[in-house]
């Protein structure tokens, strides 16, 4: 499942068949280093996503009542995916060029195209006004939530990023998001 890259990174966690690929903006640094998506403790993803109807499945399937980093991979096993824009990791995001973005979205294009997930759930809007202008050829205002644009049979979806960074929003709002995309679903 890695891409071949010049670099160190966390895999794509993609096969046909999935519900939703969580689409981030790039890997952590830190999370490159402990091998797992959302690593950092500090994270909202795993404490808001455990606390979603989005996880029932995947917690009743593993017999947990809290998912961790360490779960990332077994997430496929219940439909869910993990991927990001831009491959390549960094301390933060901020330190990405717009030309990686450039390089990077039809790459992330051709997979969504590959293994048409149902949906492609991007966290942030910095992750996919990018992907909107360099994959979609779009200038549309992207907004949080569905999105109008689809590649080819898989719908998009904009939630907020829940890095602890993003401070207009709480644990409590993502999970509200999180339940909103349940039931997109």
């Amino acid at each position: 499942m890695t891409e071949p890259y010049p670099f160190r990174t966390l895999p794509d966690y993609l096969r046909p068949g999935l519900d939703v690929v969580f689409v981030g903006i790039n890997p952590g640094l830190y999370s490159v280093e402990k091998g797992h998506y959302f690593a950092r403790r500090t994270s909202r993803f795993w404490p808001a996503f455990t606390r979603s109807k989005l996880s029932e499945k995947v917690r009743r399937g593993l017999g947990v009542a809290a998912l961790g980093p360490e779960h990332d991979a077994e997430l496929l096993r219940f439909g869910i995916g993990f991927t990001d824009v831009v491959k390549r990791p960094t301390a933060n995001a901020g330190e990405l060029k717009p030309s990686e973005f450039e390089m990077w979205t039809p790459i992330l294009v051709e997979k969504l195209q590959r293994y048409s997930p149902r949906v492609a759930c991007f966290h942030g809007l910095t992750g996919y006004r990018p992907f909107l202008k360099f994959g979609l050829r779009s200038s549309r205002v992207a907004v949080l939530g569905p999105q109008a644009e689809v590649i080819g049979s898989t719908r998009l979806y904009v939630l907020p990023n829940p890095s602890p960074a993003n401070a207009h929003f709480k644990v409590s709002d993502q999970i509200d998001w999180y339940n909103r995309l349940a039931e997109f679903l």
